[in-house]
């Protein structure tokens, strides 16, 4: 009996062990997503920007002094409008990545102490198998 026992704890072992690994894991997978998601939003901006630049050199050809002016302040307002925008989408995704976070990590915290708590009535078990184990050996010695 005892050697089944030590098995399952043995077999407990690797599973926290596995749980440990896919945490770090997951936490360098989300992070390489992160950057991955960066480059890519960084490649769209520059595109959009060099497709605006194209259009308006095709344009600036005829243009005169008014419209060298008028790209000007279109480039500006473009490039205000980007500010804003990221500015707002970065504070909404911040708001919404720390909810989620603080869920997931209440959820996290829940599942480890439940887990904690769940091995100690394990090893409460198995001290009370082993404790009946040597009565039971001592009863039939006696």
């Amino acid at each position: 009996m005892t050697k089944r026992l030590s098995e399952q704890l043995s077999d407990l072992s690797v599973h926290v062990k596995s749980a440990e690994d896919a945490v770090a894991a997951a936490q360098k997978e989300a992070h390489d997503k992160v950057v991955a998601r960066r480059d890519e939003a960084r490649k769209a901006a520059a595109a959009a920007i060099e497709k605006v630049e194209r259009d308006m050199k095709s344009a600036g050809d005829n243009a005169t002094k008014d419209w060298n002016a008028l790209k000007a302040k279109v480039a500006a307002d473009i490039e205000t409008l980007k500010t804003r925008v990221a500015e707002h989408k970065h504070e909404r995704d911040v708001k919404r990545a720390e909810h989620t976070a603080d869920r997931l990590e209440s959820e996290a915290r829940f599942a480890v102490d439940y887990a904690v708590a769940s091995v100690e009535q394990a090893k409460l078990a198995i001290l009370d198998a082993i404790a009946s184990r040597v009565d039971a050996n001592q009863a039939r010695a006696s």
